[in-house]
């Protein structure tokens, strides 16, 4: 195999394609990046074996092949090349990389010996506006656990797709995260759940700006989101989901409408006297045309407030201060719709008009400042 490319080019793809490589399994193979050269393109796979990424370049090839680089070596002797073009050459195991005066050569492994990617020839195929649905990711991802600690199925974020509308939901057994849009298609009811890990990877890849469309496919095991120039193939997630239907609350007994900066700063001025949040809630009362926010730890004590149009009962309510943040700074609209139906149900946090997101988050039991 022999090629030369843009060391730059090269660069950024060796960057984002080690993400899929393995750093826990001690397999030389998986620990590598595949390297296939054939007509004038050049191919980069990293795999380990739940997730991959994939990438393709055009260069200047002489000679096809393929073979195994270290990601970790690769990566760094590709990062400090000093000139603009660079040339790889193998001869079995022996790789040779040069750039202007800088010369390597280094071992690589037989590329037979890489594990095959999956497949999922057969599956759903499914095209989104790249834009829409960076959108939607953003506004759900926070409410996807970090952990298998609640339940491992919680750690992936769901694709509800049927006639004409996908919703993706997170939930991490505190809070829960719903964004709706309108889509064109008319085929038949797909759910599937993506990996946490797999949707970070994929907005990383993402142009929030471009107008392009993420290609989809999807199979019973397996699913590819092809974006620009990449490919990320990832397993998914099998499990019983939360039924996100019923677990939002239908009786409403205050509404209140919201600037949500507003709401932002008033929850942000109690941060600094609360020790833990877990330990110190944030003590809200929505009465009166107000949203009251206070707080005591050892540190000290806080009230603020700030002008909130309230209809409804009175309600005073406990939140972990970073979970009603997270929802808030959610939110992509100037207002919100806060309903409340008691001090110990679930509050809901949505635009002032329809429920294109909503956002649930548990109360905290308040105890007696007093």
């Amino acid at each position: 195999m022999k090629f030369t490319c843009n060391t730059k080019e090269l660069n950024t793809a060796c960057n984002n394609v080690i993400r899929a490589v393995s750093s826990k399994v001690t397999i030389p193979t998986i620990e590598g990046i595949l390297i296939e050269c054939s007509n004038n393109t050049l191919s980069l796979t990293g795999y380990d074996f739940e997730f991959g990424i994939n990438t393709v370049l055009n260069v200047d090839s002489q000679e096809n092949g393929s073979i195994v680089i270290n990601a970790k070596i690769l990566c760094d002797i590709i990062r400090k090349l000093p000139d603009e073009e660079v040339t790889i050459e193998t001869s079995g195991a022996s790789v040779s990389i040069v750039s202007g005066a800088a010369q390597y050569n280094i071992t690589g492994i037989d590329a037979e010996e890489y594990p095959e990617l999956p497949s999922v020839n057969g599956g759903q195929v499914l095209e989104l506006n790249q834009d829409m649905l960076h959108s939607m990711i953003l506004q759900t991802m926070f409410s996807v656990a970090d952990t298998e600690s609640s339940k491992p199925v919680y750690t992936g974020l769901k694709f509800d797709i049927r006639k004409n509308e996908i919703t993706l939901i997170g939930v991490d057994g505190y809070r829960l995260a719903i964004r709706k849009e309108d889509v064109n298609y008319s085929g038949d009811e797909i759910t599937f759940i993506v990996p946490k890990k797999t949707i970070r990877e994929l907005v990383k890849l993402m142009n929030a700006e471009s107008e392009s469309s993420i290609r989809i496919s999807i199979g019973r095991r397996h699913i590819v989101f092809d974006v620009e120039n990449y490919s990320i193939i990832s397993r998914l997630l099998d499990g019983e989901f939360i039924d996100w239907h019923t677990a939002v609350p239908k009786t409403i007994s205050t509404t209140v409408l919201v600037n949500t900066n507003d709401a932002i700063n008033c929850i942000d001025r109690a941060l600094p006297v609360i020790e833990n949040n877990q330990k110190n809630p944030i003590r809200c009362l929505f009465d009166n045309d107000e949203m009251r926010v206070s707080t005591v730890s050892s540190l000290g004590r806080v009230i603020n407030y700030t002008h909130a149009n309230t209809s409804g009962d009175r309600v005073e309510i406990g939140f972990n201060s970073k979970f009603m943040l997270d929802a808030l700074n959610a939110a992509d609209t100037d207002e919100i719709r806060i309903e409340l139906a008691g001090p110990v149900s679930p509050v809901k946090v949505m635009p002032l008009e329809g429920d294109r997101f909503l956002f649930l988050v548990l109360p905290m039991r308040l105890k007696n400042e007093n």
